[in-house]
């Protein structure tokens, strides 16, 4: 989706929304892109040791929109 995205001055969301659907992977893989109408509070807390037990990585080209989760097993 990085690449989709290189370049492109977000207008819209449906601009967002278009360059994403046109994302796939050389074997095929395709996007499915939904918008959800929810609005989300906020400044919500995590709960307590949350942070600590899922560690994010952050993408070195772009670490404030690309990062992964990584869940822990305890």
């Amino acid at each position: 989706m990085t690449r989709a995205c290189q370049g492109a001055i977000f207008t819209s969301i449906e601009l967002v929304k278009s360059l994403i659907e046109k994302t796939s992977t050389k074997t095929g893989l395709s996007v499915v892109v939904n918008l959800m109408d929810k609005v989300y509070a906020k400044g919500r807390e995590v709960a307590d040791g949350f942070k600590e037990n899922l560690p994010i990585i952050f993408d070195e080209y772009l670490p404030k929109w690309n990062y992964r989760a990584i869940p822990q097993n305890n």
